[in-house]
């Protein structure tokens, strides 16, 4: 445990520079005492590794000391980081040894493969969490446009568009600041001549053009950020109907999962059955979601869904006379 950790400290030193001992702690999980006694050990066993004292202080290894692991190219560093985004590894408790993965690639690379990266890390940004399971497997369609709006954003050259908003077409020049992969669906970033940032879906541009003009990104703009702040505004706009309705215990995880429905809170009722307090997006999905439950499920309020789903029933009852 301990070897591997003085080999993880080489490697945060050697891809990142001047650390302190809180930082990597920090990152390594341990204490400020440890890590002083692992560089200890470090300097013993002969890895050039030394303290710079004062406000801006920290370790740091000798100028030209590296420890080789791969000769992987830039372009495949690049592609690797901007993998290592997507969230399952995380779910499967795997993302601390992808981190470990990738800092002895990124230190094992050279400087042009480093900054390559990690112009593709501040520029392409991949979501993990689909829209709705509806998208699963479908897989990322043909987009013919996306290359034209990549050049775009290597170069950072203006890029005019032309797309579809509310049935006509729309133009407009635009610049290019990230783009998002969302399961399979991709999405441009970008600012626009009022200073604002807005998002564009690929598959809704029917003509890109690269212009001969430049422009200068913003240094404080980050894309993963934006891009998360953006969906917390969507989701908060998004049609809210609050019910309260009644359960089978059984059925709470698979409720959770529904995809417009969100459980506010739940409390015991008579045995085998819960009660909650839940949010549906509409009346109407409110009423085809818990029908699709029969007997499993019953709304106690509103009235208005209630009657709605007696009605439902009736019209349901009717058919089959």
């Amino acid at each position: 445990m301990r070897a591997s950790r003085l080999v993880s400290i080489v490697l945060l030193l050697q891809s990142e520079g001047k650390m302190t001992s809180k930082q990597l702690a920090d990152r390594l999980e341990v204490t400020v005492r440890t890590i002083m006694r692992d560089m200890e050990e470090l300097s013993v066993s002969g890895v050039p590794v030394y303290a710079e004292r004062g406000q801006q202080g920290g370790w740091l290894l000798s100028e030209g000391y590296r420890t080789n692991l791969t000769g992987i190219h830039a372009d495949e560093l690049a592609a690797l980081l901007v993998s290592s985004q997507a969230e399952p590894l995380g779910d499967l408790g795997q993302s601390k040894n992808l981190n470990t993965a990738m800092q002895k690639l990124l230190a094992a690379a050279t400087e042009a493969a480093r900054s390559n990266a990690a112009a593709v890390r501040k520029k392409i940004y991949i979501d993990g969490a689909g829209w709705y399971t509806a998208n699963r497997g479908k897989g990322l369609k043909e987009q013919p446009l996306l290359a034209v709006v990549q050049e775009a954003l290597w170069l950072e050259r203006e890029l005019k568009l032309t797309y579809e908003r509310e049935g006509a077409l729309v133009e407009r020049i635009v610049y290019p600041l990230g783009l998002v992969a969302k399961r399979s669906v991709w999405y441009l970033v970008a600012k626009v001549d009022q200073g604002e940032f807005r998002t564009f879906r690929i598959s809704r541009l029917r003509n890109s053009e690269v212009l001969l003009d430049s422009f200068t990104p913003p240094d404080d703009f980050d894309l993963a950020l934006y891009w998360q702040q953006s969906l917390q505004q969507f989701k908060d706009k998004l049609p809210r109907f609050p019910a309260r309705i009644k359960l089978i215990t059984s059925l709470l995880e698979r409720i959770e999962r529904e995809r417009f429905v969100s459980i506010m809170n739940v409390e015991p009722a008579q045995e085998g059955w819960l009660e909650a307090d839940v949010e549906f997006e509409t009346i109407e999905s409110a009423c085809e979601i818990v029908m699709s439950y029969g007997a499993r499920v019953a709304v106690l309020a509103p009235v208005d869904l209630r009657q709605l789903i007696i009605d439902e029933i009736e019209s349901a009852r009717m058919v089959y006379l």
